[in-house]
């Protein structure tokens, strides 16, 4: 049963206080995003305090349910680094509390966000948009301020152009105005000059009132009458003062949101369920539609006279129908006119095909539309989700809070969500990809990986260690170190010197035997190899003994002896028989042909390694026992000798 502890109400605490704050920040950021694609159609509009507080509003609802995945990802990643940081979440493991008991209260107010998400794309969504739509779309179709620039010509009035050459901004008042009328076209156009003047909106914002000083007026005076004669009626006017009025709707009017109802994003999960059908029915009914009209498509052919008509069509029942032979028989006037009327039925019919060819994409588009946006509203809601279980075991696995780690490491697990979303929802628009595919690439790359960060930050493995993942890829391509020993400062025990001999020349023996019976050289079966278990339990046994030994050697003073240990090789036991100790992985890289050929080609290269390694321990050994004899004078060196020893007897003994 679910109780409620002290532990869950400290860690709902945490994550509440930072998820508000994040959310916020989130929300801002988004909104500040979404802003910047419209800010150059919507500044300098003149918009009231009211029609920008509904804009914001209505973005606001818009970008909540993005803003969800990204508040709790930074807020869980900082809440559990926090943690971390400050050693609470290490006494609560060591409470014996697991990561994921310690989560389960905040997984539950993920899981009610998660729902909160879904609920704002399906009811609050839907209406937020069609709203914004509606108030954005009056918003770029709303008459700008007029805000006449100096030095060119301005023609944001319709049906004007008007050139100011300077202005002063504390009188209002404008010098060396120009303007061009074209109310009745350009033959029509009325040029005003003046020397000053002043522009005023009337009080009803549908008309400017221009007062212009000391300027002419000129105009052609063009009819219906004398349209075709060349004597133009020209009228010239020049005045001292003079009031014009301009046409100017600078009011905000609401547009029509009836067609904004047909997006996809309009709609709920259940309208878009129910559209789909009525839409892909139509879609079906075009394409029976198109393909009935290609059906009934007849060949066109020239009126012929009737003595050629009867001698054609006669040679032509006798044959086959073929066009090629139908048309050899024509005679040249009819042929000329058979390819130009050929030509404009290819044109006319390329022309038809070209549209129904674009109505249909339009059409599948709407279709794709529709089913991205009812996948979204899931996909997005499930984020939440898989964004926290990548930031609360991964706080719990950097143990760094504050604002520095945790936002870098959010920013780019958001950058790579949104390429993989934005990329996947682009080419499942355009119908590069399937619908499904496009839309859950995103997700299904994410949760694999919240998986792993989970289980790991659960199981306190070590993830981010750079070391770890430098020897998996250094065992991966067969990179090795060299061995570094050095001369001890302090030594308790020194080395038997005869034991190690005896080891040594033991183990010269062994390697002589297991080349013998191994032939390095030869290239195994690969169906042993990848489908067949067995290890080489031989070259395990030589390499234990031979680290014992120089293990043993080690603590010796002598410089001879630590300079022939830093000649033994660092031998790969297994790697020349088998890929993987795992026997499913040597499956399934056998399987998959060029990752088996990789890891075939890797297998002889160690093989052939070791039969290197296993010359140099020869050697090396033999140095080894000289270098002892010389420690030791007088003392036989062979291994029949030194096994007939009472210590080598002993040590056998008790082993």
């Amino acid at each position: 049963m679910f109780r409620i502890k002290k532990l869950d109400i400290f860690i709902t605490k945490q994550f509440g206080l930072l998820f508000i704050g994040t959310f916020f920040i989130c929300q801002f950021v988004l909104m500040m995003q979404f802003l910047w694609r419209y800010v150059d159609e919507l500044i300098g509009k003149g918009l009231s305090l009211e029609v920008m507080a509904q804009f914001f509003w209505y973005m606001g609802l818009m970008l909540m349910p993005q803003a969800f995945p990204l508040a709790i990802l930074l807020s869980s990643l900082i809440a559990f680094g926090n943690l971390g940081e400050s050693s609470e979440l290490t006494a609560i493991k060591a409470a014996g509390i697991s990561l994921l008991q310690a989560m389960r209260s905040l997984i539950t107010i993920v899981i009610i966000i998660s729902c909160i998400s879904f609920y704002f794309q399906e009811v609050i969504g839907p209406k937020s948009f069609i709203a914004f739509r509606q108030l954005l779309i009056s918003m770029q179709q709303k008459n700008p301020e007029v805000e006449i620039p100096e030095g060119i010509f301005y023609d944001g009035i319709s049906g004007s152009n008007i050139y100011v050459q300077k202005k002063d901004m504390n009188t209002g008042m404008l010098y060396g105005i120009m303007i061009y009328r074209m109310n009745g076209g350009y033959e029509d156009a009325a040029v005003i000059l003046a020397d000053s003047g002043r522009m005023q909106t009337t009080e009803e914002k549908k008309h400017l009132l221009l007062t212009l000083y000391s300027g002419e007026w000129f105009e052609n005076m063009r009819s219906q009458d004398v349209a075709g004669s060349a004597n133009v009626p020209y009228r010239r006017e020049t005045f001292s003062t003079k009031r014009i009025v301009l046409d100017f709707d600078g009011d905000f009017n609401m547009a029509d949101a009836g067609y904004i109802s047909g997006d996809a994003r309009s709609k709920s999960m259940g309208k878009i369920l129910h559209d789909l059908d009525s839409i892909r029915e139509f879609n079906d009914s075009v394409g029976h539609q198109f393909f009935k009209e290609a059906k009934q498509a007849s060949f066109y052919l020239p009126p012929l006279e009737k003595k050629d008509s009867t001698k054609i069509l006669a040679e032509v029942k006798r044959d086959s129908l073929n066009f090629d032979s139908l048309y050899s028989k024509l005679p040249p006037e009819v042929k000329q006119r058979v390819m130009k009327a050929a030509v404009s039925e290819a044109q006319t019919a390329s022309v038809d095909l070209e549209f129904k060819g674009d109505y249909s994409e339009a059409l599948n588009r709407n279709d794709r539309l529709h089913m991205i946006e009812a996948i979204n509203k899931v996909t997005l809601s499930l984020s939440c989700l898989i964004f926290f279980f990548i930031g609360a075991p991964l706080g719990a696995i950097i143990r760094k809070g504050g604002l520095g780690v945790p936002v870098i490491i959010s920013v780019l697990v958001f950058i790579v969500y949104y390429i993989l979303e934005n990329t996947g929802m682009k080419m499942a628009r355009d119908d590069n990809w399937t619908v499904w595919f496009g839309k859950m690439l995103g997700t299904c790359v994410l949760t694999p990986i919240a998986v792993f960060f989970t289980y790991k930050a659960n199981n306190d493995s070590v993830v981010f260690n750079i070391d770890l993942y430098k020897q998996i890829l250094f065992n991966m391509l067969g990179i090795r170190g060299k061995r570094h020993i050095n001369r001890k400062e302090v030594i308790i025990e020194d080395p038997i010197y005869m034991a190690d001999a005896y080891h040594l020349l033991r183990i010269n023996t062994e390697i002589e035997q297991y080349s013998a019976e191994h032939q390095l050289l030869h290239l195994p079966n690969p169906i042993k190899v990848f489908f067949r278990p067995g290890d080489d339990h031989t070259i395990q046994r030589i390499s234990e003994e031979l680290e014992e030994v120089i293990e043993d050697l080690s603590n010796t003073k002598d410089k001879g002896v630590l300079t022939y240990l830093n000649r033994y090789p660092i031998v790969a036991t297994h790697a020349h028989t088998r890929p993987f100790r795992q026997k499913w992985l040597n499956i399934i890289s056998g399987l998959v042909l060029p990752l088996g050929i990789f890891f075939y080609l890797r297998m002889c290269r160690f093989r052939l390694r070791l039969r290197k390694d296993l010359q140099t321990i020869t050697q090396t050994n033999e140095l080894m026992v000289k270098r002892i004899s010389e420690i030791h004078p007088g003392t036989p060196m062979t291994l029949e000798d030194l096994q007939n020893m009472p210590l080598i007897i002993n040590l056998i003994n008790n082993k």
